[in-house]
């Protein structure tokens, strides 16, 4: 198959068209032979190359996000910069939070999301963090994350989603500033 000038493998073509259908679909609405049309191959060669949709949903969705804004945001300032970092997300950090999500009842997916939350909200924050309760509190922190990309991108809060960008990032800045940092604790005068 051509493309752009290039040759591309049929497994590429495979992996582009399903990280595409997954994304926009979701993993329970789309089907093999829906990635094979797209991809223009069989079905079968689907599964010969990726064993089953499952394994492929694993394999094309993964969120990455670039944290350098939070490594470089003073900590006082870190829920503002987690806030705006979060709320410019979209494109392809969207759709495949969706497809985490709502193929979260599958063990496989569900794994991969919980790692996702791992990976991408908690560690991050925890480095960040000083004190004895610093996981927890890095972890508390990735689920307001994680409720905030919830209400926007799954139950498309209409309240939230009207709101001023600038408003949102206060309100939702300054909890999980408390979260990191709590008043009056010592480890919010940690650097």
């Amino acid at each position: 198959m051509l493309q752009t000038g290039s040759r591309v493998s049929t497994r590429e073509s495979i992996h582009s068209a399903a990280a595409r259908l997954f994304r926009t679909s979701g993993c329970a609405r789309t089907t093999v032979r829906r990635i094979a049309a797209e991809a223009g191959t069989d079905p079968a060669l689907v599964i010969r190359h990726f064993r089953s949709k499952e394994l492929l949903f694993l394999e094309t969705m993964h969120m990455t996000l670039d944290l350098g804004p939070l490594f470089d945001a003073p900590l006082d300032r870190l829920g503002e910069r987690l806030a705006e970092l979060l709320l410019d997300l979209g494109g392809s950090a969207r759709g495949v939070f969706l497809a985490l999500v709502h193929g979260g009842d599958e063990p496989h997916i569900r794994d991969r999301l919980r790692d996702t939350h791992e990976h991408l909200f908690v560690e991050p924050l925890r480095r960040r963090l000083t004190g004895p309760d610093a996981d927890l509190r890095a972890r508390t922190a990735a689920a307001v994350a994680g409720g905030l990309l919830y209400a926007l991108w799954v139950a498309e809060d209409h309240v939230l989603l009207r709101l001023d960008r600038t408003e949102l990032v206060s309100r939702y800045g300054t909890l999980l500033q408390e979260v990191l940092t709590p008043r009056g604790s010592l480890v919010s005068q940690v650097p």
